[in-house]
């Protein structure tokens, strides 16, 4: 009978994984062969919820909440990863391996890791790196937001001449440093064309956590956001079995940079335009999570970054 349930239980492929979690206040403990948690209250009966660790990408834990070792121990055995995070979800606590808990199995490829390290020794190859990173992400949040029938209801769109003039920036720049300066050029011209749309006075303003107005709580379900967008990064890397400390354009001392750069692709093309979709509606912010995480699976957001990092070391084989 166990070796049947062993059969049964095979974790699925990271790329195919449905399932993500953001939890507050909760226990998370392995019961009776399975990961479940329990919700703090005071009823004399405990009711615990399953988490399906075989089918899920990431686990992040909010404020109060906590994990036992045969919980972390089980997780890691099905390849979650595993954050913790503050109230809300964010700021980014934990962890281990820079910016989440990795489960450090050895059977993880070797060849795009080393594919990987020789081109980030190489500042030529780094560069080339961060331009393909780029002009993916130009590409990935065109063909999103042409097809966002929210966005596409506001007359929002893509302003032609910044993209241009962005993808003119890029071909141009000599070094990480100018690209970031276009980088942030870019960003200013989105975030300009989502205030524009949804008629609010925006400035970004990172870890305000204030709900006072619109754009207020725009800025806080783009924190929430983006940490999503993190996690869904933090899978593929280790799946691929790339360091997180090898950035591309982040620059080489930050922590965990190599996610902040593969999540960017996540954040330009969805979690801005929900983010600021779902504060104009007045959409609560489990309602922006989970439209998010509904988006990023009907897009198979994935196995999308599976297969970006794929292409990418081929071409810098």
């Amino acid at each position: 009978m166990s070796q049947l349930r062993q059969e049964r239980s095979r974790p699925l492929m990271l790329s195919k994984r449905a399932c993500v979690f953001y939890l507050e206040r909760v226990r998370v403990v392995l019961k009776d062969d399975r990961i479940v948690y329990l919700t703090e209250n005071s009823q004399p009966v405990e009711y615990f919820y399953n988490i399906p660790e075989k089918n899920t990408a990431f686990l992040l834990l909010g404020k109060g909440s906590s994990l036992t070792d045969a919980a972390a121990r089980r997780l890691a055995e099905s390849n979650v990863m595993v954050g913790f995070c503050g109230s809300g979800g964010s700021p980014l606590f934990s962890s281990l391996d820079l910016t989440f808990l990795a489960p450090q199995s050895e059977y993880r490829p070797t060849e795009y890791m080393q594919i990987w390290m020789r081109a980030w020794l190489d500042d030529d190859a780094r560069l080339l790196m961060a331009k393909i990173l780029l002009l993916e992400r130009i590409a990935l949040v065109s063909e999103s937001w042409k097809k966002n029938f929210d966005l596409i209801q506001y007359g929002i769109h893509i302003d032609e001449n910044a993209l241009n003039t962005f993808k003119q920036d890029i071909d141009r720049s000599e070094n990480q440093q100018e690209l970031l300066a276009a980088e942030g050029r870019w960003a200013k011209t989105l975030y300009k064309q989502l205030a524009k749309g949804f008629g609010v006075e925006f400035i970004r303003d990172e870890g305000k956590n204030s709900h006072d107005t619109i754009a207020d709580i725009a800025n806080s379900y783009l924190d929430h956001g983006n940490y999503i967008a993190y996690g869904y990064a933090a899978v593929a890397l280790n799946g691929m079995g790339i360091s997180f400390a090898l950035p591309i354009l982040h620059g080489k001392t930050r922590r965990g940079g190599l996610v902040f750069d593969l999540a960017d692709l996540v954040k330009d093309a969805f979690v801005m335009p929900i983010a600021f979709t779902c504060a104009a509606k007045g959409l609560n912010q489990k309602e922006f999570r989970m439209q998010l995480i509904e988006t990023c699976q009907d897009k198979d957001i994935l196995d999308y970054m599976f297969g970006f990092i794929t292409d990418i070391c081929s071409k810098i084989k």
